[in-house]
């Protein structure tokens, strides 16, 4: 049954997306992962086709379209590959930073290009110091004239090495009592002077997302590229995280069912003792729990983005999804890999790839243990 937030014109867009990714990004995917790095280009095809920031307003390129078209583009870039995430990032996480809380000029001068592809954006919280704890990050933006002068390192930073916009949490005011009230954010622009990337880093899995270190001495960013008011950066990131979160659970549950249609597959051919391994009653078993697992997801995620969609607040149940649909990814992961046996350990069975890509999403956009913390608090614990 179709989600009920999905209308025909939904499907129509699924299908061009899904034709233009058997041309564009299906044969590719294995290259990009070798090279570590997706091309530009490929971001300038998504522009050109409408499949990046498809919500924005139509006068800054985008075509004004419900959040279900986000939707599909997250899912079909998941069938794909983990490593395609950080388009997920630019489109729902970054990007509306800037139509949520930009001036008409932010606007006018960054979302254009960054529909069409010629802008890739990033957004840059965590520190060497500093990760769930958003209030305790150290780099500072100390304002003189009319410039910022930004000092600190971010450090796993989703688009790193291809970003020309980054959105920075920095402290405007580092004595500030609470502490996330001296939490702003600026928009750093690619060749800005003070700033360098570091390393690109090299991860355990989702090798073709560029993942970066960036450093910020004494960087000078204009005072007109702050986002929104002074003080209020850490207040913007939590209103945002509960649509962030849910891209994650998004991924989750289609990497979910990807490994799942893979290892039915592998064990309706695969033989052992003179017959399919999907005879054998353990095969049965492992199958029809990871199933209902998958289904049971599904219903209550498409519950949430028709929710989330509405303009509800689902911060609970997002942070229920994001926990449990990451965690059950993981498992069956781990289940899937064990039903494909020694060829599920071969790098050339795509099993092998998604074992390594999905235990990450149990730790980014706010690792589980925080979404425990979330739940527990919301719940008056």
């Amino acid at each position: 049954m179709a989600a009920s937030y999905l209308q025909e014109e939904h499907e129509i867009f699924r299908e061009s997306l899904r034709k233009f990714l058997e041309k564009e990004a299906y044969p590719n995917y294995e290259k990009w992962e070798e090279d570590r790095i997706i091309p530009r280009e490929f971001w300038r095809k998504m522009g050109e086709q409408g499949f990046l920031c498809p919500d924005i307003d139509e006068k800054y390129g985008g075509s004004n379209v419900d959040w279900g078209f986000s939707v599909i583009i997250n899912e079909e870039l998941e069938r794909v590959g983990s490593g395609m995430v950080g388009i997920g990032l630019h489109n729902d996480i970054v990007v509306p930073y800037i139509t949520a809380y930009g001036t008409d000029e932010q606007k006018e001068k960054w979302l254009p290009k960054c529909a069409a592809g010629e802008i890739i954006t990033a957004i840059a919280m965590t520190e060497p110091g500093a990760g769930s704890d958003l209030a305790g990050i150290r780099t500072t933006a100390r304002l003189d004239g009319d410039h910022y002068i930004v000092n600190g390192e971010k450090t796993f930073i989703t688009n790193g090495i291809h970003s020309d916009l980054i959105i920075i949490a920095c402290k405007t005011d580092p004595h500030a009592v609470p502490r996330h009230k001296g939490v702003s954010l600026l928009a750093v622009e690619r060749g800005t002077e003070g700033f360098s990337r570091g390393r690109k880093l090299n991860k355990v899995g989702l090798h073709c997302q560029d993942t970066a270190e960036l450093i910020f001495e004494d960087c000078r960013v204009p005072k007109e590229n702050l986002i929104g008011e002074e003080g209020k950066g850490f207040l913007y990131l939590m209103e945002k995280l509960q649509q962030e979160r849910l891209v994650v659970a998004i991924a989750a549950q289609v990497a979910a069912e990807e490994m799942l249609k893979l290892t039915i597959n592998y064990v309706k051919n695969r033989e052992a003792f003179g017959k399919p391994i999907s005879q054998f009653q353990n095969t049965q078993f492992k199958i029809a729990e990871m199933a209902t697992d998958i289904e049971m997801g599904r219903v209550f995620l498409d519950q949430l983005i028709t929710e989330h969609m509405a303009g509800k607040d689902v911060v609970t149940k997002v942070s229920m999804a994001k926990w449990k649909l990451t965690e059950n990814a993981s498992k069956i992961a781990a289940e899937c890999m064990q039903l494909h046996g020694g060829y599920g350990y071969m790098e050339e069975y795509e099993i092998a790839r998604r074992f390594r890509d999905i235990p990450v999403a149990s730790i980014y956009a706010g690792t589980n243990e925080i979404m425990k913390t979330i739940i527990a608090k919301n719940m008056g614990l």
